[in-house]
């Protein structure tokens, strides 16, 4: 039976409909359980030296935390079929939170191992996220959905870096030794993750019309005995290996950085640990926008292409990914390793996005079980990455290297996913249907969307065009000064904020180097411009403001100019030379307003 009554558009602001207020809670519950299931990533230095872990014990632990979940999201997959989301959710998140609390009972190497082995059960999160938006949303916004929901969740791996050290920096400050404050930040982690499963049991339904008992018994909806089968169905389906291999090539490479990073960073690049972990954190808050991206852009690939469209821009993104990740791992430059990462991040995630824009079109029969192998290969990419960077015989940039090496293989699998024209047909129909629902039938007729031609984006260039390059090329070197100069940054900002002090030099961090590398490339401008915004005027009244106008030191005289150019770029957009000109299409135009 067809889910009926699937939403169309995605307003972002509304917890007034049954598809919004699922929306929200999956990104939500998602983004709690990756930032507890790399809790301790960032806190790694800390443990090392308490228990005395070696380099294969640490990659060891490391391979726990991601092997488990390749069962935990075969079955999860599964158990969304026979029960239904928010069912799912609500035992997981409830029973996940106990290992992660319980780590803090870990005294040696075994038992840490042990317990991150079952904190690893809570990432097979991931696939009744993407499950219960797929269920929720239309084919026209559904990849945007799926995109958007698991990248604000996959934030929690970002936000993980910057948080648990200043968690773990509170109860240090409370008095408490290191040897409690590590174990008191976890078991934090899994409260508020306890809390939440309670959360989406009240908060949630199944589908836009209720929950999957209420529908069976009304008989509008499969009962569990007719979901027998449903996994292998999935199984035999090459498309769904294919994409098992995929995802393994972007998501476990992810999960892989987001491991390793800050130890990369501590030991490659001599940075300490909030320096560290700040530059960890950039790889994975990248997903506030970057994922979303992938997603809208196979979107609007699906509208003018049909389902081989969304597969073109898979394949492409993949090879990006592959291609940055060979640059970063010869990278010993640390502003230019910086720079690499952002935008290998942002095709790592996009990659991640186009994947299950395409993910929800496969076997709507076995949509749970299809979401479940998919995303255990993930997870399965991760494990095969960690014994590169558990070998005592590989340095970690040569680890790097030899991965990106295999992303560039796995790009090709994209190109055994194919559909039947039957199937192009009935997705090209639903996707019609959602548009006609949304009032919206004129843009389905609109001409195909062409890429321009490189002499065409050099014609369109302007002057603000070089403005904003420049602008944010200057923005993303002064992000990279300020990781390198920790502390010229936490002057500025004064010590009278306490913890919330570096809070606030992170953020500025953060806002310059990826808020400027997006300008750079017009890419989420105005976004971005806002964002510089706040910094600068921060910048202009709390930093610069003694110094007055005609002062010897001409900072401010600077950092009004460029707030009158980043108040410019707010107000006129990106232009025509910019990614986002290219992602601008009528489809998209309702959709990206909402999300």
């Amino acid at each position: 039976m067809e889910i009926q009554n699937k939403a169309t558009q995605i307003r972002l602001f509304s917890l007034a409909t049954r598809p919004m207020r699922a929306f929200h809670m999956s990104w939500f519950a998602f983004f709690l359980c990756f930032f507890a299931w790399f809790g301790i990533a960032p806190l790694m230095v800390v443990v090392r030296d308490e228990l005395n872990l070696t380099k294969t014990q640490i990659g060891n632990t490391i391979i726990a935390s991601v092997a488990i979940t390749i069962l935990a999201r075969l079955f999860i997959g599964w158990l969304c079929d026979r029960i239904g989301p928010r069912l799912s959710y609500t035992f997981l998140l409830l029973f996940g939170s106990l290992p992660v609390m319980g780590i803090g009972f870990a005294d040696s190497y075994e038992s840490f191992l042990l317990f991150r082995l079952g904190i690893g059960v809570i990432g097979a999160s991931f696939v009744i996220t993407q499950y219960h938006t797929s269920v929720m949303f239309a084919p026209n916004v559904v990849g945007t959905a799926n995109a958007t929901s698991a990248g604000w969740g996959n934030l929690g791996g970002g936000v993980t870096q910057m948080i648990m050290p200043l968690v773990f920096g509170a109860f240090v400050a409370l008095g408490y030794s290191d040897f409690w404050s590590w174990r008191f930040s976890m078991a934090a982690a899994g409260a508020v993750c306890f809390l939440t499963g309670l959360a989406y049991y009240f908060f949630t339904t199944d589908l836009p019309d209720g929950n999957f008992k209420e529908l069976r018994a009304k008989g509008e909806l499969r009962t569990g005995k007719d979901t027998h089968g449903t996994f292998l169905l999935a199984a035999k389906d090459r498309r769904v290996w294919a994409l098992f291999v995929v995802y393994a090539a972007c998501f476990g490479v992810e999960l892989t950085l987001n491991n390793i990073a800050a130890l990369y960073y501590r030991d490659y690049f001599d940075l300490g640990l909030k320096a560290a972990g700040l530059v960890a954190g950039l790889f994975g808050l990248m997903n506030i926008f970057a994922r979303t991206t992938g997603g809208i852009i196979g979107d609007k690939f699906g509208h003018h292409y049909g389902l081989k469209g969304r597969v073109r821009w898979l394949f492409f993104a993949l090879v990006v990914e592959g291609v940055m990740l060979l640059l970063f791992s010869r990278l010993t430059v640390l502003p230019m390793a910086i720079g690499a990462m952002i935008v290998f991040s942002l095709f790592v995630q996009m990659s991640e996005g186009a994947t299950f824009s395409v993910v929800p079109f496969i076997n709507k029969k076995a949509l749970g079980s299809v979401a479940g192998i998919v995303g255990a290969g993930g997870n399965m990419g991760a494990v095969a990455a960690g014994f590169l960077f558990r070998s005592e015989a590989l340095s970690w940039p040569q680890a790097l290297l030899i991965l990106g090496v295999l992303v560039l293989g796995c790009s090709f699998f994209a190109l055994f996913v194919t559909f039947s024209p039957e199937a192009e047909a009935a997705a090209r129909e639903e996707h019609e249907k959602a548009l006609v629902d949304r009032g919206v039938e004129e843009a389905a007729r609109r001409p195909p969307f062409r890429l321009p031609a490189l002499p065409e984006l050099v014609a369109a260039l302007r002057p603000m065009d070089l403005l904003r390059i420049y602008l944010g090329v200057a923005l993303a070197i002064k992000g990279v000064y300020f990781i390198m100069n920790m502390s010229a940054i936490e002057t500025q900002v004064g010590g009278g904020l306490g913890q919330a002090q570096n809070l606030v030099a992170w953020f500025v961090v953060f806002v310059h180097a990826v808020g400027g590398v997006c300008l750079a490339m017009g890419f989420v401008t105005r976004v971005s411009a806002f964002l510089n915004i706040v910094v600068v005027t921060g910048a202009i009244f709390f930093v610069h403001s003694s110094e007055g106008l005609f002062g010897a030191n001409q900072d401010l005289q600077f950092a009004v100019f460029v707030l009158f150019a980043l108040v410019l770029l707010l107000w006129r957009g990106a232009g025509s030379f910019s990614i986002d000109q290219v992602l601008r299409a009528p489809t998209l135009e309702a959709a990206g307003h909402q999300a």
